[in-house]
């Protein structure tokens, strides 16, 4: 069932609904989605590609498939369908994962790449000039 935009209230009571929560994206980069599932506490299926290798922590808040693979996604799902204890673990999990995931966290985190990054780059030219 599809249901369409979501968000408040209307959101959290979504995702309050569902046990598992499954997304297809392979190109996906932040995994919004992937978060607010977590903060749900829910289990997540993924694709073991992009943003997700990042938030989903394989095994422990949920699985990553492989998305070149047929039924991956399908038996993943399976396996949380069939284990109540794995899901709520899984989910407990996640939501551990993300409450320390603020925006100004996140923030700082990308700052912090890209001053590496920077440093990276500069030691690298300076080698080169000597």
């Amino acid at each position: 069932m599809l249901l369409g935009a979501r968000s408040g209230e209307s959101l959290a009571e979504a995702y309050g609904l569902l046990d598992v929560f499954v997304h297809t994206g392979t190109r996906e980069t932040f995994g919004q989605t992937l978060q607010e599932a977590h903060a749900s506490g829910l289990p997540v299926v993924a694709p073991a590609r992009g943003g997700p290798l990042d938030l989903v922590d394989d095994g422990r808040t949920g699985l990553l498939v492989d998305p070149d693979r047929p039924g991956a996604l399908a038996g993943a799902v399976a396996t949380l369908v069939a284990d109540p204890a794995l899901r709520d673990r899984m989910g407990r999990a996640g939501r551990v994962a993300v409450e320390g995931r603020t925006w100004a966290g996140v923030t700082a985190e990308l700052v912090r790449h890209y001053e590496t990054a920077v440093a990276g780059r500069r030691a690298r030219s300076g080698r080169r000039a000597a």
